[in-house]
């Protein structure tokens, strides 16, 4: 999968064929015409209520994909400086999602030598310690 370009209307489209979701249904659930429907699969982003809608009619995240972009491509936050009085009215979370997905793209490119460990660390901001347990759980796991 790629995070970096996200196509979200080609992915829900996929995810309704997986499913075996009837376009009448589809329609019915969002009170649109079959026309609107394939309009957005071909949308590359949607209005984030009608992605959540899509989000329970499929019972599938899509908005995870958008966190996912965000853990690998998002710029560092080196040389921002924040004070930790700073208080906020929006949530806070306390750790990244990483996803099985996430993890095996991390390893395949350090194994293919895409990409050093140090970089991983500096890049994604993963801590240096989850990282070798990554690589020590999963690249046993991949060679049996």
């Amino acid at each position: 999968m790629n995070f970096k370009k996200i196509y979200i209307g080609k992915m829900i489209k996929e995810k309704v064929i997986e499913n075996e979701i009837d376009i009448s249904r589809i329609c019915n659930f969002f009170k649109f015409s079959v026309g609107e429907i394939e309009k957005m699969y071909e949308a590359q982003s949607l209005d984030c209520e009608i992605l959540l809608k899509w989000s329970k009619l499929l019972e599938y995240d899509f908005f995870r994909i958008y966190s996912q972009h965000l853990i690998l491509y998002s710029p560092s936050s080196k040389g921002k400086v924040k004070t930790l009085t700073t208080k906020s009215s929006l949530p806070k979370f306390r750790k990244n999602i990483y996803t099985k997905e996430i993890i095996d793209f991390i390893i395949e490119q350090i194994e293919a030598g895409e990409i050093t460990r140090n970089h991983v660390i500096e890049r994604y901001r993963i801590p240096k310690t989850t990282l070798f347990k990554w690589i020590n759980k999963y690249k046993s796991s991949n060679e049996k």
